[in-house]
């Protein structure tokens, strides 16, 4: 079990803007107040708090066909949620969120992102999110019970011997094993194609002529596949910490390899401006090769915590990745490599694996890491062995002295999984939709910037509208007053930017 990937390739195999969905048109939804989010959605906050202008949010459900292909089968129901527009006479539409993953609930996490990020979109928009199938309280996929989890998430994901190797196999195989008996009949149906198919009937269910889209990191390929399959039904979208369309699943790895890299390298250069109080010294380079060296300790002996788990090589890796998400957290992974050196004990930098991995304080997981493997390997067909990876080592090494391996060997999540995958690679060509605002940031750590001008150009000409942001951390919008400004004058007012835009700041 390895670092949360976002980068998969899904089926989009060439559909058409017919409604597909018959009577399922004609649902209407019954919207009430929320309850508080379940441990499986991830959310510890209790009930969603009104917007700062007291609109309060509501719940409802979504019947969708289990199986796309056969539309009066079998339904299942898709947890929404929404927060209705503060204008109501300059009301749009309705702007649907996905926030990634994949695996990500957007039922938890837009109303805490929306109490800082989207106060200006809400004025024009019913802000709405859901849980994609598979995820939270849409039939969320559990693979495995929370101490089995724990279990897992110690396990060693770089092993060095055959017995290790054996242990991470067993671990996938349990994972698999768990997965298939949780979810059924459901397991082939929650990939990132079907996802698509159900943000157009949740379009024609809210009374939306056009989706109005926002998506991010994960929630960019979900939309591009809608942009491929319905691209005239495509409406004002934004794409922000964009996937590579390009790459298959050993591809984009070895990006995320050295988009972590990068993101460390420039972690180590801040932290080294401040001389001796930085942890990791005043020399960047010395820096990396001493989080090496404390990663090669803790392969050999975990630290000790205060809940009684132990820090173990694979949870460092884990919280390491996840200060890298934003620049906001580096003071986080400051605090906490300086325990474990200082100390000897890693409790901040296990608070920051279990941020990672969904799992609360009462020691429950949201179903996020579950959810997306099963998207993950539903949606690409590339079936990796121990034999193929071994040999992919060096290069991944090359490309990270500190995420390679964990990363290569993380190519091992589908191996011995029950569903066959969908496709090879992701296939985003849109022509006839509307432009979409593709946003890159050029020190996004695991969905790096090079992708975003690939899918730009992958949309085709006309409706990739590439914007570039020099920051640090995985997305831009509400980060910086040029990217915000670009974004917001799309969705509010139609006007796209100039493709090519460049933002400082």
């Amino acid at each position: 079990m390895g670092v949360l990937l976002l980068v998969t390739a899904a089926s989009a195999c060439g559909g058409s803007d017919a409604d597909e969905s018959g009577p399922l048109t004609d649902q209407k939804i019954s919207w009430k107040s929320c309850p508080a989010p379940s441990a499986l959605q991830g959310a510890e906050s209790g009930k969603p708090a009104p917007l700062p202008d007291g609109t309060k949010w509501e719940c409802g459900t979504l019947k969708v066909p289990v199986d796309w292909s056969e539309p009066d089968g079998d339904r299942m129901d898709l947890a929404l949620i929404r927060a209705k527009a503060e204008d109501r006479n300059g009301r749009i539409g309705s702007l649907v969120f996905n926030f990634g993953g994949p695996g990500g609930s957007g039922v938890a996490t837009l109303p805490l992102a929306a109490q800082q990020d989207y106060a200006k979109l809400h004025s024009r928009y019913d802000l709405v999110s859901f849980d994609p199938r598979g995820v939270g309280a849409s039939e969320g996929v559990r693979c495995l019970d929370d101490k089995a989890l724990d279990a897992a998430y110690a396990t060693d994901s770089t092993p060095d011997d055959a017995a290790e190797e054996k242990a991470a196999l067993d671990t996938t195989r349990k994972t698999a094993d768990g997965c298939e008996k949780d979810a059924g009949k459901i397991l082939p149906h929650v990939d990132t194609e079907s996802a698509a198919r159900d943000m157009d009937l949740m379009r024609q269910v809210l009374g939306d002529r056009k989706l109005n889209y926002f998506g991010i990191s994960y929630g960019t390929e979900l939309g591009a596949v809608y942009a491929h399959l319905f691209p005239r039904n495509v409406g004002r979208t934004v794409f922000d910490a964009v996937v590579d369309p390009t790459h298959d699943p050993e591809q984009g790895s070895l990006a995320q390899a050295k988009g972590f890299q990068l993101a460390l390298d420039n972690f180590l250069k801040d932290c080294a401006k401040e001389g001796a109080s930085c942890p990791t010294g005043a020399d960047p380079e010395d820096g990396g090769r001493k989080i090496a060296a404390l990663l090669d300790r803790l392969d050999k002996k975990p630290l000790p915590t205060r809940d009684g788990r132990e820090l173990t090589q694979s949870l460092a890796l884990n919280g390491i990745a996840q200060a890298l998400y934003s620049k906001e957290y580096w003071t986080y992974l400051k605090q906490g490599l300086d325990e474990a050196g200082q100390l000897g004990t890693g409790n901040l930098l296990l608070a920051l694996s279990d941020a990672m991995t969904g799992r609360d304080q009462e020691g429950h997981y949201s179903n996020i890491q579950s959810a997306n493997t099963a998207i993950v390997c539903a949606d690409a067909k590339q079936r990796y062995t121990p034999e193929e990876v071994r040999a992919k080592l060096p290069e991944f090494r090359k490309a990270s002295p500190v995420f390679g391996e964990f990363l290569a060997w993380g190519l091992l999540q589908c191996t011995d999984w029950p569903v066959k995958g969908a496709s090879d690679r992701l296939d985003v060509s849109a022509k006839g939709s509307a432009p979409i605002v593709v946003v890159g940031n050029t020190g996004d750590p695991a969905t790096p910037y090079e992708g975003a001008r690939r899918m730009a150009d992958r949309l085709g000409k006309g409706v990739g509208v590439e914007v570039t942001n020099k920051g640090e951390g995985h997305g831009s919008y509400g980060n910086g007053t040029c990217v915000t400004a670009a974004v917001d004058a799309y969705l509010l007012d139609g006007k796209a930017p100039s493709d090519g835009l460049v933002c400082t700041r």
